[in-house]
């Protein structure tokens, strides 16, 4: 009886907790009764949304900090110089490959700041779009974007095209285009504009682009790797050359990738079970045990650096300030002919992925109207382009609103509350940098293969026996994964899809033009005969 007294107390109070916010002015600002919903559902509806995303906070940060970040030769250790004449010898371009320890230093000094501008963002955004948009949904750094920042733009440690200041440029500018669409109301209209087969098969193919970089060393759990004979080849191996990642012997007795696949088998089980929050207990388990140290799978080696980052992770608790990766910006390489094939790319994928999942969401909770909007359509597109320019300024890619809000809405989420709930949750996991920082790589690996086999749900929807439709959509998801470019893979799809259609435009071009020149030709009869007939009645007349 204690207890279902202390029950019944506990839903008295919480019935008058509901009651005073829905009467208040902030309850009536957020339409609380009008949703037909109450403040402590919305409560749990943030939570709920939030532990499906949290691992966004650690993902994130650990792919962008692939790309290098700011992190030059010049952050290099000198290395150790054979000749006698010279104590050190100044490093070369290949420190940034083979563990350099002072260019490692510099990646987990970067790993600090996107592990706090990711987390940041978050809160940015999903209080605005709480506060501006009255939705449930949460924003954050996306994925998809993130990977192709990292290996299409920037590249592995800064091999590619672009500097980090000036990709994040395009980010920013992106993010400006992106936000005068929105308030000029062109958003849906252009996301409409794509042949549907376009847009299923480029969200399909940076699932399986996503996957792939899961599979791989740098954020993954090490599967695949590179091979001199066969390009791709399966690696998991003991032992790998730091510099080139190829398989040196012991191939799939990797510990770190059989630990990797133990997360992976625990949050496919999670998810086969509709477990609220399933993405993030295997990166929990695998990251638990490799906080072990003194073992194979360690995240703390007994080296300089895996010292430094036990006494740092060792406190828990650390409120990181943003010192490296915050107003990087820098519009100099804009006159590259890369600039201009990178922005409309990350336009077009935040078009389709953020609309799209905006559409399928407000769908889903029952806000759509009849003309295919929704409630506070106009100011959620606003609050989530202005993320993106934000989330520039702090060093980390364009904001998405993520699919898991569905998770929230399930739990009964209607209103803006939902989302603020997930932005005070996110501000709290500001203060644990030091264990979001410390989540290891083949924990990471797991989630981003899941990501993508959640991606792959669209390609059903493709009319794949109809060739036109069907072949430029497998080009989008053959090359996006094999060019380790999502942008090649866009223009291949988009490329094919107008010479399939050829014919087709020119047959309507043609048939537009006979059908202006019979209806001139109509018309000009027409008026030879009124003519006659006029003249006729005249001479009848007199």
């Amino acid at each position: 009886m204690g207890g279902q007294g202390q029950m019944r107390l506990w839903r008295r109070a919480e019935e008058r907790i509901n009651r005073a916010f829905a009467d208040s002015a902030v309850g009536r600002y957020f339409k609380v009764d009008a949703r037909d919903t109450y403040f402590t559902r919305e409560l749990r509806a943030g939570a709920a949304t939030f532990l499906t995303m949290v691992y966004i906070v650690s993902v994130n940060a650990a792919i962008l900090t692939a790309s290098g970040g700011p992190c030059t030769v010049r952050d290099c250790s000198p290395r150790p110089s054979t000749n006698s004449s010279a104590s050190v010898l100044p490093p070369g371009p290949e420190c940034k490959f083979d563990g350099n320890p002072g260019y490692q230093g510099c990646l987990a000094r970067i790993q600090k700041d996107l592990v706090v501008a990711t987390a940041a963002t978050a809160v940015i955004g999903s209080f605005a779009m709480g506060t501006v948009a009255n939705l449930p949904l949460a924003l954050a750094p996306g994925m998809g974007s993130n990977v192709y920042f990292t290996y299409n733009m920037v590249g592995f440690h800064g091999s590619g095209r672009l500097p980090y200041e000036t990709a994040l440029a395009i980010i920013m500018v992106e993010g400006c285009l992106f936000l005068a669409i929105s308030l000029l109301g062109l958003r849906s209209r252009l996301a409409r504009l794509l042949p549907r087969s376009i847009r299923l098969a480029s969200a399909a193919g940076i699932g399986l682009f996503l996957a792939f970089t899961g599979l791989q060393s740098q954020v993954g759990v090490g599967l695949v790797g590179p091979s001199s004979s066969t390009l791709v080849t399966l690696t998991a191996c003991a032992r790998t050359d730091p510099a080139t990642g190829q398989c040196l012997g012991g191939r799939l007795q990797s510990p770190t990738f059989w630990l990797g696949a133990v997360g992976f088998l625990i949050t496919a089980m999670c998810h086969a079970r509709n477990v609220k929050g399933a993405m993030i207990y295997g990166i929990i388990f695998v990251t638990l045990v490799s906080w072990i140290r003194g073992t194979s799978v360690s995240m703390f080696p007994d080296t300089e650096q895996g010292n430094a980052n036990f006494d740092y992770f060792k406190k828990v608790v650390d409120f990181h300030l943003i010192d490296a990766t915050a107003w990087r910006i820098s519009f100099a390489g804009f006159g590259r002919s890369e600039v201009w094939l990178a922005l409309p790319t990350l336009l077009y994928v935040d078009i389709l992925e953020t609309t799209g999942s905006m559409f399928s969401m407000a769908e889903y909770a029952g806000f759509t109207d009849g003309t295919g909007g929704f409630e506070g359509e106009y100011r959620a597109f606003a609050v989530d382009a202005s993320s993106t320019i934000v989330g520039s300024m702090l060093g980390t890619t364009t904001v998405t609103t993520y699919i898991e809000s569905t998770a929230g809405l399930r739990e009964g989420g209607r209103t803006g509350v939902t989302a603020i709930m997930v932005a005070v949750l996110f501000l709290a996991s500001l203060f644990f940098a030091p264990l979001f920082t410390s989540v290891p790589a083949w924990a990471v690996g797991p989630s981003l293969v899941l990501v993508g086999a959640m991606m792959m749900v669209v390609v059903r929807e493709v009319d794949w026996a109809e060739p036109k439709e069907a072949v430029p959509a497998f080009l989008i998801m053959l090359l996006m994964p094999l060019t380790y470019s999502i942008a090649y893979g866009i223009v291949a799809g988009i490329g094919a899809h107008i010479v399939l259609h050829l014919f087709d435009y020119i047959t309507a071009v043609y048939r537009w033009f006979d059908n202006t020149k019979k209806n001139t030709d109509g018309k000009h009869v027409l008026a030879t005969e009124t003519e006659g007939n006029t003249a006729a009645i005249a001479n009848a007349s007199v």
